[in-house]
């Protein structure tokens, strides 16, 4: 590992993604079994993207891949609906185009 790698190794960031991305595949399973527990509580909308960007934007933000293995399936085991359903709503409102500048969107939020 040069310089550069264990630099950004230590921010919690590789250059192709998150730290903790190469474990994706063979977490498969352990984020199906997630978002099979959240369908039978009633949200069958959440895909394995948007429990992974939860993962890596809320639970893993400031890792720096010191996690073993099970530590991370643990971590994805204990997710609670109720904190993935507050991170994708402040996310969303991050992202949203939506303006009050515009006379026909204060109508909209008006009505």
């Amino acid at each position: 590992m040069d310089e550069k790698e264990d630099k950004q190794l230590q921010e919690g960031q590789m250059e192709n993604g998150h730290v903790y991305d190469h474990y994706r595949v063979t977490l498969a399973p352990v984020l199906e079994s997630k978002l099979d527990e959240f369908r039978l509580l009633g949200n069958d909308s959440i895909s394995e993207e948007e429990l992974w960007k939860y993962l890596v934007k809320k639970k893993w933000k400031k890792d720096k891949g010191e996690k073993l293995f099970h530590q991370l399936v643990q971590d994805i085991l204990t997710v609670k609906m109720s904190d993935f359903i507050s991170f994708a709503t402040i996310e969303t409102y991050k992202e949203s185009p939506f303006s009050l500048d515009n006379e026909e969107e204060w109508k909209e939020l008006l009505k």
